[in-house]
This record gives structure tokens, sequence and C-alpha cells, in this order.
């Protein structure tokens, strides 16, 4: 029983690391993302890319409210109240000592007749800003774009460095053990098998060091891209076309395009627009106003309640209220209706009865207002002034990062064409001192010389090549393509 326990035990113990590693080889793995895959992840999380694009929403929602602006404005308003001691009654407006409740009930309008084109241009200039601000949501796109394209092309370079490495260390390991058969039949000496030994623990600390170069770049790629550094992830190696190693257009042409195609030279003209607009809608707080201003209200008070009904009778006033004439001091007694008071005109019906209406045309005449209309108008100028001043500057920028840009993929156009025939010669260099090594018509200094030149030749191409791939990628980005593979 012990034994088949035992047995049990260890048959679980190894299917679960079993499982275990195929798990770790899995997530060793990773995702392989392309180019493309990753730029669209970015512009969906990165944070920079969300703050414009509630830039954009805030306003388009300006833009629509200075819409509505031409509307008229209507406003409601309900109130309810309780009273005591001497004051007015807010019907019949007398001074009464008695409790009241009333209630005031209302509409109010105002409509825009003439403002100066005030509500006109400042719709225009929101409207621009609006339009603008989604070419500034297309600019940081474009900047998350470039961003994760150089960290992308980053780690092709060294997935491609590692595989060269590895290439290097398998050649290394093969001649060592070659070396070593020599060695045993007599034909090297030890110290041969030595340096052949010192060789490859070289070659496997290059490896390492570039698995390390790897793993550093996929971490920056992951944080470009607001992924965990726990999650599985690896790229695509992009196919390269020929067409993708020559250039093109010239600097004038490429910048010609851009002109046309990049987003912050439409944003930075629709910005000077919207500053025109916003002169012209500052200037109108200068001149009179003209407004159409109506109302309808009713209201109802406790102390209207109370109504009087005759029953036909009359009796004389207590108290003379006057006299006959000068000459004659004959009293006069008032004649007073007998009747009661019943609360008969109830909230429903003063509130019918009690409707008032108004309309009226309300000119305002700007007369002084401490300065701050001639201050709006004269900080509009001063912006309208100021988004020339970066309408120019954006201009200049683009033209200088274009200029720049095809300099840097012309010399690296020149040094990837370099590197590729110094690679060529050192492939065939390495080729025959190889064979030569082999038929020991060399020694392990050739050997190590030739193996060495041609790796380091090897890494300059690999290097040049993707620094060339992306600053044409930069180049076709100013010509508006994509940035993918």
């Amino acid at each position: 029983m012990k034994t088949n326990l035992l047995a049990c035990t260890l048959l679980v113990f190894t299917a679960f690391l079993s499982v275990r590693a195929q798990q770790t080889d899995s997530a060793s793995m990773g995702k392989a993302w392309t180019l493309r895959q990753c730029v669209d992840y970015a512009w969906a999380h990165n944070l920079t890319v969300r703050r414009s694009e509630l830039t954009v929403e805030e306003t388009k929602v300006a833009a629509t409210q200075s819409k509505f602006s031409r509307l008229p404005t209507v406003n409601g308003q309900a109130s309810y109240g309780y009273s005591w001691g001497r004051g007015l009654d807010p019907v019949t407006n007398l001074f009464t000592e008695q409790e009241i409740q009333s209630s005031n009930v209302g509409v109010q309008g105002s409509l825009p007749l003439i403002n100066g084109l005030n509500i006109h241009n400042t719709s225009r200039q929101n409207q621009q800003n609006y339009k603008a601000s989604e070419y500034d949501l297309a600019k940081s796109k474009n900047d998350v774009a470039l961003s994760v394209a150089s960290l992308f092309i980053n780690v092709v370079f060294n997935k491609e460095q590692l595989e060269n490495a590895k290439f290097l260390l398998a050649s290394s390991q093969q001649q060592l053990d070659r070396t070593k058969k020599q060695v045993a039949a007599g034909a090297l000496a030890r110290s041969e098998e030595l340096n052949m030994e010192a060789q490859v623990a070289t070659n496997e600390l290059t490896v390492v060091q570039r698995e390390n170069a790897l793993a550093l770049s996929v971490l920056q790629l992951k944080q470009g891209l607001q992924i965990p550094a726990s999650e599985p992830f690896d790229v695509v190696i992009p196919e390269l076309n020929p067409e993708d190693m020559i250039l093109g257009l010239n600097r004038d042409e490429v910048y010609d395009i851009a002109k046309q195609t990049m987003p912050e030279i439409q944003s930075a003209k629709l910005k000077v627009e919207g500053s025109n607009y916003g002169v012209k809608a500052s200037r109108g707080d200068l001149f009179p106003r003209l407004s159409l201003v109506g109302s309808i209200q009713t209201n109802y008070s406790s102390t209207s309640e109370p109504e009087f009904y005759t029953d036909g009778t009359f009796r004389y006033s207590e108290n003379p209220t006057g006299q006959v004439n000068r000459d004659v001091a004959l009293p006069v007694y008032a004649t007073i209706p007998n009747g009661s008071y019943r609360n008969t005109n109830t909230f429903q019906n003063q509130f019918e009865d009690n409707v008032y209406r108004t309309l009226s045309l309300q000119l305002t005449i700007p007369i002084f207002n401490s300065y701050q209309s001639r201050a709006t108008y004269q900080r509009s100028l001063i912006n309208q002034k100021r988004a020339e001043i970066n309408e120019i500057e954006v201009g200049n920028t683009l033209r200088q990062n274009v200029e720049t840009s095809y300099n840097d993929a012309l010399a690296a156009s020149k040094t990837y064409n370099s590197s590729l025939k110094q690679v060529l010669a050192r492939d065939e260099a390495y080729r025959m001192t190889k064979q030569r090594f082999e038929i020991g018509a060399a020694n392990y200094v050739d050997y190590f010389l030739a193996e060495n030149e041609l790796y380091r030749a090897k890494s300059d191409l690999v290097r040049a090549k993707y620094d060339f791939i992306f600053k044409k990628k930069v180049l076709d980005f100013y010509q508006g393509k994509p940035l993918d593979y």
C-alpha cells in the first residue's frame, strides 16, 4: 500500500509539474501583436488621447450651446409664502395686518433682436474651435502612434539581435565540439579547446545580454500601451518589401504633402479663423443691444378669498360721513348694504382672474462698465495675433521636422547600404577562415576575429536596417500614410 501510495503521489506531482511547464511555455510565448494592433490599442487606452477626446466633447458642447443662443430665453418661476403683521397684500397692494398666504406663478421670456452680431460671431468662433479640437485629437493620436512605432521597432530590433547572438553561439558551440574531438585525437593542443570554451562562454554572455535588452524593450512597449508587465506579450516581426528600403520623394515634395495632411496645420488655421470671429464678437459688446421681453403671470392671496354677498337690505352708518353744504350743517349718513362674506374667490378662481401679461422692447446702451467690454475687445486682438504667430510657428516646426526626418532617413539609407556590403564581405571572409580553421590552416585567433567581425557587421546591419525603417516610416507618416506593416 505504501508503495502504491508513493507511486500515486509521484504520478500526481509529475502531472502537476507537466501542467505548470505547459502553462509557463504558453505564457512565455505571449500574444503576438502587429504594429497596427499596438497603435490601435494605444489610441484606445492612452490617457493623453482620452483627455483630447474630452476636449473635443467640451468644445462640441460649447458650439451647440452657442447655436441655441439665437433662440429666446424662457424661464418660469413659482412661489408660495406665508406672512403676518402689517404688510402689503401681494394682490391688492394694500396694507393689511391679517395673516396672508400668497402664491405667484409666471413665465418670462427674452429674445435678442440686435446685439452687434455678438451671438453670430461667438457661434462661428466656437464652431472653429470645435473643428480645431478634432484636429488636435488627431495630432495626439499621431504623437502616440510615432511613440509606439519607435518602441515596437526597438523590440523587433532586439529580437533580431538576439537571433544573431544565438547564431553566433551555435556556431562557436559547433566549433568547440569539433575542437574537442581534434584535441582528443591529438591533432590540436589543449589550449585550443580552452580558447574555444572561453569563446563559447563569451557568446553565451552575449545571448544573455541580448535577452535582457529584449525583455527591457518589451517592458517599455507594454508601458507605452498601458499593459501590465505580467501579461504575456510578443510582437510580430514585419515582412519587409523591397520598396520599404527606398526613399521615393524629395524633402520639398514630402513637405508639400505634409502641409495638406498634418492635423496641426489645419488646427492652427482654424484657430486663426476662430480668433477673427472672437474679435468681431467682442466688438459687438461695444454696440447697443435690443431685446424683445415678455412675461405672463398670475397670483393668489388668502385675503382675497372672502367675497361680500348682499341680502337686498340696507342700513345707515353709525357715524355721519359729511354734511349737506358749508352753510347748512346737516349730517349725512352713508347707506351700507346688509349681507355676509363667503370664501368663494378660491385659489383656482384667483389664478384665472389675476392673469396679467407684458410685452416690451428693451434697449441696452453701453456707456460705462468699468472698461470691461473695451478690455475684452483688446484681449481678443491679442489672442488673434497670438493665433497668427502660432500658425507660423507650427508651419516652421513642421518644415524643420520634415527636413530633419528626410536627412535622417537619407543618412540611414546610406548607412544601411554600406552595412549590407560589409556583411556580404565579412560573411565571405568568415566562410573562408572557417574552412581554413577546420583543416588547420588558420589558428584560433584568426577564426575568433573573423567570427566577431561577422557578428559585429550583422549587428550593425540590423541596427541600420531598423533605424532606416523607422525613419522611413516617419516620412511616410508625414505623407499621411498609415503606420503599420
